[in-house]
């Protein structure tokens, strides 16, 4: 039988320690959330783009987020809820931090995972990564015309105002 010594022996449980630390240290307890996007392309109940200003493009329509929840709404009172929702971008914008945002408010809402493609590798959305945030319908930018700018809702300026109350104490 081989005795080693007592010094020999030690450094090979350093050598093995030293092992296990850098093989986790590899790992760092990330599960593989990414794949390539041409392998994974048709595996997905539904495909969502992203739209200009927070909004998403759901079967040709554009919808806003408080749209594209209620969609979901019905969906799964219909009994027909996907169960892997992949956004893309489209045609007029790219995947922003917003949609990202609305997206994963709807995957902790409705229990459906969401993916998005990001430079060619589909990334599964984190809510809690991405800072879900509340649903909002869109608002866009408001043009007043200008023969209505220094008008209240009934149609009379703050001048005509004043000279109807002059008129009415007379």
């Amino acid at each position: 039988m081989i005795r080693f010594s007592i010094l020999l022996r030690r450094a090979a449980a350093v050598l093995m320690l030293g092992g296990l630390l850098v093989l986790a240290g590899c790992h760092r307890g990330d599960t593989r959330d990414a794949a390539g996007t041409a392998s994974m392309q048709g595996q997905f109940d539904t495909t969502i783009k992203a739209y200009k200003s927070g909004q998403f493009l759901v079967d040709g329509a554009v919808l806003s987020a408080l749209d594209t929840g209620s969609h979901f709404a019905y969906l799964k009172d219909q009994g027909k809820l996907p169960k892997t929702i992949l956004l893309e971008r489209s045609d007029d914008s790219k995947v922003r931090k917003q949609h990202l945002q609305y997206m994963a408010r709807m995957q902790l809402d409705y229990g459906f995972t969401v993916y998005y493609d990001d430079d060619g590798t589909l990334t599964k959305i984190n809510p809690v990564v991405v800072k879900a945030r509340n649903l909002e319908d869109y608002r866009g930018p408001v043009t007043m015309p200008d023969r209505l700018e220094g008008k209240d809702a009934a149609g009379s300026s703050a001048v005509e105002q004043q000279q109807q109350r002059q008129q009415q104490q007379q």
